[in-house]
């Protein structure tokens, strides 16, 4: 299930940076630190040593940013700070916004404990729901109805937030069939489900194939005076209209959330194109690329990710190559991630040598690429049993391994050249390529099983060879 279809944008603003030269802020100091284990505290600390002013209402920012940018721990960071030099006396609503962060970077056993902590005048309906949210973000089913129990004896169950989280507790355990029976007790308790509430109960029905139940949860939706239809249900309908094969019913729910998104929602534009997309509806594709181009500030590379995957589904390369040119002549930040989508896309669809090239393109220029994206290549080259191109893109790959440490090569693409050399190439090749991978991947005994093969083939004593398998703890295998 797509929580970005499902979960409520609150927001449609899109973050820039820009080198524009500007007065220090504290914001500005803060925000660039994308490193997670860069010390935001040690900033704050900096920062007042010289002499400069701390506003509560922007330390507030920025761990909303910081929240907004999942950078949980170092927002957790800033706020730990505030709280431990004084800069505000924690309301019931920073203590839960605190306790929220501690269950993302620690864990619901943090969260639990510093909720236990707090004066009982803290523990309100706030403190209580992120409590909720913690146990319901980690599975805890029985901790999280327990807790939900004790809510509706204090009366702290009164608003559709909290059923909300338990609609999303059964929906990530799985459970579907029960969160409409949540939806019912929020009517029966006098609590108005809001646009999350009826967009969850929609997809219940929706991921149970069930689209009779889900049209008629979408019409009470459409019914209900105090609810605004948003963009983002009728995405979430259109996906599963398209599961179904309804093409017409797709499209229809398609042009109802186009015509309720805002001019500036880039991340509204992206879910419509991918699901254009998925209808082979290429005109639509491009039409909307165009209209969020006018309609946003600028295309960020989120934007032109999605854009080349959608393309990339459609074969349509050239379309694509036109959008990674737009995006190379744009001022955004390099991010081999774009490239990635079409180099992936060529290789995949038989075109390996387009990719490869690419990758040389940009190796030229300067730019980082991955021993993963090469890998792709050599997968590619190997469909094609184009083994010695597939062995050389491998080997750029194991080249660039000591800069990505923890990749490893894709196993298939290892047993196909190994199984390759082992019926066709020389000692050589196979003494090359053993030597290459042991750098990366553990020895074992397919890589022996080859060097065996081409030892035999040419002759060669074998001795040796069981010598060195032994040394390395791998058993002969006698079938």
């Amino acid at each position: 299930m797509e929580w970005k279809l499902l979960r409520a944008i609150g927001s449609s603003k899109r973050l820039y940076y820009t080198s524009r030269t500007k007065k220090p802020s504290l914001y500005s100091k803060i925000s660039p630190l994308g490193n997670p284990s860069t010390s935001v505290a040690t900033e704050l600390d900096d920062w007042v040593y010289k002499g400069n002013k701390v506003r509560v209402g922007e330390l507030q920012r920025i761990v909303r940013d910081l929240r907004k940018r999942s950078r949980f721990t170092q927002a957790l960071q800033v706020s730990e700070w505030m709280n431990k030099n004084g800069v505000c006396i924690f309301s019931p609503t920073e203590h839960a916004v605190h306790l929220d962060l501690i269950g993302k970077v620690h864990g619901y056993l943090s969260a639990e404990s510093y909720f236990n902590s707090l004066k009982d005048q803290d523990k309100t309906e706030k403190t209580y729901g992120a409590l909720l949210n913690c146990y319901v973000r980690q599975r805890q089913i029985d901790k999280s109805l327990s807790h939900l129990q004790k809510m509706k004896e204090l009366g702290f169950a009164s608003s559709p937030l909290t059923y909300n989280d338990m609609m999303c507790l059964y929906t990530n355990i799985g459970q579907h069939e029960k969160v409409p029976d949540v939806l019912t007790e929020m009517k029966e308790n006098k609590v108005l489900p809001d646009n999350f509430s009826y967009r969850i109960c929609i997809n219940s029905y929706g991921a149970r194939s069930d689209i009779d139940g889900m049209e008629r949860i979408l019409k009470e939706m459409e019914s209900q005076p105090h609810i605004v239809m948003d963009w983002n249900t009728y995405s979430v309908v259109a996906n599963f209209y398209i599961k179904a094969g309804l093409t017409s019913d797709a499209v229809d729910a398609l042009k109802k959330s186009e015509e309720r998104l805002d001019n500036k929602d880039g991340e509204g534009y992206n879910h419509l194109i991918s699901l254009y997309a998925r209808l082979g509806q290429k005109n639509e594709v491009l039409r909307l690329w165009d209209l969020e181009k006018h309609a946003c500030k600028r295309c960020i590379n989120r934007d032109f990710v999605t854009m080349l995957e959608s393309l990339v589904k459609l074969a349509e390369f050239e379309e694509a190559e036109k959008i990674l040119r737009e995006w190379e002549s744009s001022d955004n930040s390099y991010d081999f991630s774009v490239p990635n989508i079409l180099i992936i896309g060529y290789s995949g669809k038989g075109f390996p040598e387009k990719a490869e090239a690419m990758l040389e393109d940009l190796q030229k220029k300067g730019k980082a690429t991955t021993p993963n994206c090469w890998t792709v290549v050599a997968g590619g080259y190997l469909h094609k049993d184009e083994v010695e191109k597939a062995l050389g893109c491998l080997k750029t790959a194991i080249s660039l391994y000591v800069e990505n440490k923890g990749w490893k090569p894709n196993p298939k693409v290892i047993a196909g050249l190994l199984n390759w050399i082992g019926d066709k190439g020389s000692v050589e090749d196979a003494e090359s390529l053993v030597t290459l991978l042991r750098n990366v991947v553990p020895v074992n005994r397919l890589m022996y099983n080859a060097l065996i093969k081409t030892y035999i083939r040419d002759g060669k004593e074998v001795d040796e060879l069981l010598d060195r398998m032994k040394k390395d703890n791998i058993t002969e295998n006698r079938n």
